[in-house]
């Protein structure tokens, strides 16, 4: 990267401009437009993300005081409050989501060989879903309870270098395990998640396409012991057990066996329960894959806190969807740069770094690189004192 650019061309730089332009032909995004296009749009949105500006107004101000800078940015068009406002409004989301999955697929290969704290071959996702409250007044469209509105962000993310791999936006009524329904199954994967999720039918569908999950059971859910295995007590291990479904309707949904194991969390001494459908993996491996995902509870977290999707620039659908998918390129493409720059600190510090250095002209491997000077003085110097 060039050392003359500034920070923001150079993150800007990480765009696989070719994809982009095939999204926005795809959907027609620049069809009658002669000022401010599609990738403009997503420029200053992407800027809006990386300063933590908190609405478009905001945004435009500080543009506008970087007048003479714009150009250089990637910015060619005079940029306005009504003329971003309107793009947000018209300009399809799918165009930010498809450019969004390819940089998904980028992001997988280049974190793939990433360390786990459970060492297994298989691909390991976590599935979860956070929701964003919102004000039903303001956002009509996302109706959730009576007086309240909210859109939910059901998020799989692979836990080799915690990307997200699939995500859907949906409004706030629809139940966590529908998303099942839509979710592509990998074959040979193992899917965790919680007892939101524990439905017999859908869940069997996973195990009909040869892949993997492990949830929380239920506490009423009735079950016949087949067998025991033994099992290392001093793990914390309570029980290790083949079992199958007996009430009737349950036992039709899912007809095959399942494997129950029963753990003690010495941390905090509370008794877990896990249903899946693997008897390959040992017992406390199950248990420790299944504390593994809380790190989508975490990049819910760090997502909320570090990209602007708490408050919305648009109140369309439209425009949410928008600036969601925009705010996930721009995590992505932050984690790409990390990675083929080979540099140690965290997406957060460096986000941190970025939200303060957008106008500088540095290289950008130098800015993110960190080093421990230590000043010495020679035990023995050779020049002489001369007073």
């Amino acid at each position: 990267m060039n050392s003359g650019q500034m920070i923001f061309t150079q993150v800007m730089d990480a765009m696989p401009l070719k994809t982009f332009h095939r999204c926005v032909e795809r959907y027609q995004g620049n069809f009658s437009i002669k000022h401010f296009n599609c990738l403009e749009q997503f420029r200053v949105m992407a800027f809006a993300q990386l300063t933590y500006r908190e609405s478009l107004r905001d945004t435009v101000t500080c543009l506008r005081s970087q007048s003479s800078k714009l150009y250089r940015m990637g910015i060619h068009s005079k940029v306005s409050k009504s003329t971003l406002a309107d793009a947000n409004e018209v300009r399809d989301w799918r165009i930010y989501s498809d450019f969004a999955q390819h940089l998904i697929e980028i992001a997988r290969k280049l974190y793939q060989k990433e360390h786990m704290v459970v060492d297994i071959e298989q691909t390991v996702y976590a599935l979860d879903a956070t929701t964003i409250d919102l004000c039903l007044s303001v956002f009509p469209w996302a109706h959730f309870r009576k007086a309240k509105a909210a859109v939910k962000l059901h998020t799989l993310i692979d836990l080799r270098g915690n990307i997200p791999t699939f995500i859907h936006i949906s409004d706030g009524k629809l139940h966590d395990v529908n998303v099942l329904d839509v979710l592509p199954i990998e074959p040979g994967s193992i899917y965790l998640m919680d007892r939101g999720y524990v439905d017999f039918e859908k869940l069997y569908r996973i195990t009909r396409s040869l892949a993997f999950f492990v949830t929380r059971a239920k506490s009423t859910f009735k079950f016949e012991r087949i067998y025991s295995h033994p099992i290392d007590k001093t793990t914390g291990l309570i029980c290790d057990q083949t079992i199958k479904l007996t009430v009737p309707a349950t036992a039709k949904k899912y007809p095959d066996k399942l494997r129950r194991v029963k753990y003690r969390d010495p941390e905090t001494d509370k008794v877990l329960v896990f249903l899946t459908n693997n008897f390959d993996l040992p017992a406390k491996t199950i248990a420790d894959l299944y504390k593994q995902r809380w790190q989508v509870e975490l990049f819910f977290k760090w997502i909320k806190q570090n990209m602007r999707i708490k408050s919305f620039y648009g109140t369309s659908e439209n425009a949410v969807k928008t600036q969601i998918w925009i705010a996930v390129s721009v995590y992505l493409m932050v984690a790409i740069i990390r990675k083929k720059l080979k540099i140690e600190a965290s997406l957060y510090t460096i986000l941190q770094i970025l939200s303060v250095s957008v106008f500088e002209r540095t290289e950008l491997n130098q800015l993110l690189t960190f080093y421990d000077y230590k000043n010495s003085t020679p035990a023995k110097p050779k020049q002489l004192n001369l007073f």
